[in-house]
């Protein structure tokens, strides 16, 4: 047989019993929850800001930066919702490489799969309690998202994930937005059935049980660049694109329409310093076109204390990127301040 079982693990309402949310805690995700349904169903024009590293390799560092992005938070909180990136689940292209603080608690040691979710899920729960803030994480293992639907506000679904038919029929069953990103082609049609499945209500098997979902009226599409058949990246934030989608959209029966522009991967070529060009575009094309300042709800951006990326087998810089590069943490305030200003 090629697969050997390691160990069994909790399930999510005994690892939720261990680690429990408090009052405090659980206040501030239903205020945040009800702060973030307001901005995608059109009833608040706030500007979402989802802004974290590539992947959270670090409880310290993490919280550190959750933290200083809550004080900046409370500096703009007139005109923008700042939602912090805490993804603790990474997808590889070739399955090799860190896969995340799930798989690998500590980057460079062998995977640990419980130790990985109690980690992430204490991570998750201190980074509230130093921010106030709830946070968004991706959806790489649908079944493994019950041990954190009690704390995200925010999912999303990757590139490489948004034709699975599990992973649309479990986001028809969440009740906070889930962004579906256009597929590594780029290709428009395939991220926006995504959004029609994750709307409509389905009937299948998830966790070894029957479930009927009512549809997440909330789902919506990520802009994050696709790749040619020659591995060139070819960027989708240009107002033409924005366009083409907002046309996609009018012709689809679908509830609050709304997107998001992932500034780093294929849209900026991993070109990390390109993010803050790619942002003031897209904050132009909005005031352009009255129409596009309400489909486009947010902005993701990849920052961490540090700007760049290191390998796991360096000397490794504390707050700095083992994954994709991500700007610092001064380009990243000095973001959020001009976008707030062009809000």
């Amino acid at each position: 047989m090629g697969m050997k079982i390691n160990a069994q693990l909790p399930l999510p309402a005994d690892l939720k019993a261990e680690y429990p949310l408090s009052a405090e805690i659980q206040e501030i995700k239903k205020k945040r929850d009800k702060e973030i349904r307001d901005i995608f169903t059109g009833t608040s024009d706030k500007f979402i800001v989802l802004a974290g590293p590539c992947s959270a390799d670090n409880e310290d560092s993490v919280c550190e930066y959750v933290e200083r992005l809550s004080r900046l938070n409370e500096e703009v909180s007139e005109k923008l919702m700042v939602i912090p990136r805490i993804y603790t689940n990474k997808p590889r292209t070739t399955g090799a490489g860190y896969k995340g603080m799930l798989h690998q608690p500590e980057p460079d040691q062998a995977p640990d799969l419980l130790a990985g979710l109690i980690a992430i899920r204490k991570m998750h729960i201190r980074a509230i309690e130093v921010s106030g803030m709830t946070g968004a994480d991706e959806m790489l293992y649908p079944e493994n998202r019950s041990y954190l639907d009690d704390i995200l506000s925010y999912e999303a679904v990757g590139a490489r994930s948004v034709e699975n038919q599990q992973h649309r029929l479990t986001a028809s069953g969440m009740d906070i937005p889930v962004g579906m990103k256009n597929p590594t082609s780029g290709d428009f049609s395939v991220m926006l059935n995504s959004v029609t499945a994750a709307q409509s209500s389905h009937t299948f098997i998830y966790r070894g049980m029957d479930v009927t979902t009512q549809g997440n009226d909330l789902a919506h599409v990520i802009l994050r660049g696709g790749v040619d058949k020659y591995g060139t990246c070819i960027p989708n934030y240009h107002y033409e694109d924005l366009v083409r989608l907002l046309d996609m959209y009018e012709k689809m029966d679908l509830k609050n329409p709304g997107a998001v522009v992932d500034a780093n991967h294929s849209n900026s070529n991993k070109q990390y310093k390109e993010q803050i060009r790619i942002v003031s575009e897209v904050l132009h094309s909005r005031k352009y076109n009255p129409a596009l300042q309400r489909l486009i709800k947010g902005v993701m951006i990849e920052s961490y204390l540090e700007e760049g990326c290191q390998s796991i087998d360096s000397h490794r810089v504390y707050g700095k990127s083992i994954t994709d590069p991500c700007l610092g943490w001064e380009d990243t305030r000095r973001l959020i301040y001009k976008i707030a200003e062009n809000c």
